[in-house]
């Protein structure tokens, strides 16, 4: 029995609707396209400079992909606003304090807008709201500062170099201390006057110390000349008949020094009458050479032999 050509037809195109239907449900789940039916709430944001971002770029929060840029355009006079389709199920985890940035899908991929921070106290953001902005480091910057590094590692490197040749050459105060044996020889001389001067300062407060402990020990002069006001009351007065026998010498001394420049004094003439000094000193030379002579004739004495009897006699008993 022969199929009529109508129920033919109804039956190819039942099949090539359901072709479609596949066709169309595998290019939205490839394509995740069915993003593109959820409800979107648009938020904004403004940059200086959007390092490439284009339309339709992803829109990150906490790794989770939330929503694309719908929009680029200028914004005032230099900057670029971006307008950017959310899902509202994300809604009430992104707060008005949230911060935006450009960031890269990828070391190279493309654009993407990451949203992240907020506090729990801030509100959840809202239609049309306008969030802030953290300038990140672009690709450019990066080598900018490494172009600046590299400059001042070569100036380092310039001046070390010339730090270096003068030390060689001994030029300024570390140069001549490296090639000056004689400067060097006197620093270590000083550095061991400095370290003798050390020592002894240290052997100094030690017996300071000492003499302070001693001070407080009971029975010592130190101890008593501090404490017992006997003792000090004593000192007090023998300090004071020291005094009056310094006057008393002082006084002496000074009417000594009168009478030697007065010449009419016994003093004063042995001192100025060059007379009786040259007759003062003949008596003395008499003296002495009548001691002398005085000597000799003990001695002879001695050995005469009436009265050597007498001299053994008197020897015994100073023996005795």
């Amino acid at each position: 029995m022969n199929e009529s050509p109508n129920k033919r037809a109804i039956i190819v195109g039942v099949f090539v609707l359901i072709g479609i239907i596949f066709l169309i449900a595998g290019i939205l789940m490839i394509g995740n396209i069915h993003q593109t039916f959820s409800t979107k709430m648009q938020v904004t944001t403004l940059f200086d400079d959007v390092n490439g971002l284009q339309k339709g770029n992803n829109i990150w929060f906490s790794g989770v992909k939330i929503g694309t840029v719908k929009r680029v355009e200028f914004y005032g006079k230099s900057q670029v606003k971006v307008i950017m389709n959310i899902d509202e199920k994300a809604q009430e985890y992104i707060r008005k304090d949230a911060k935006v940035k450009v960031s890269t899908d990828g070391f190279i991929g493309n654009k993407i807008l990451v949203i992240y921070g907020g506090t729990a106290n801030s509100p959840a953001v809202t239609e049309d709201d306008t969030l802030g902005v953290e300038k990140t480091f672009t690709t450019e910057d990066i080598m900018n500062t490494f172009q600046e590094n590299n400059k001042n590692v070569l100036a380092i490197t310039t001046d070390f170099k010339t730090i270096s040749k003068n030390l060689l050459d001994g030029k300024g105060n570390l140069g001549k201390l490296l090639k000056d044996e004689d400067l060097y020889n006197n620093i270590s001389s000083t550095t061991a006057s400095l370290k003798k001067a050390s020592d002894k300062a240290e052997l100094l407060l030690s017996s300071l110390s000492d003499f302070s402990a001693k001070l407080n020990k009971k029975g010592t002069l130190a101890n008593d000349l501090v404490t017992d006001t006997l003792v000090f009351n004593n000192i007090k007065k023998t300090v004071k008949e020291l005094n009056k026998v310094a006057d008393t010498a002082a006084v002496f001394i000074a009417n000594l020094n009168e009478a030697s420049r007065n010449p009419k004094t016994p003093v004063g003439v042995l001192l100025h009458d060059e007379a009786s000094g040259a007759s003062l000193k003949t008596s003395i030379k008499n003296l002495e050479s009548g001691s002398k002579k005085l000597d000799e004739d003990l001695e002879a004495l001695q050995h005469n032999f009436l009265l050597r009897r007498y001299f053994k006699k008197k020897d015994k008993e100073n023996n005795k």
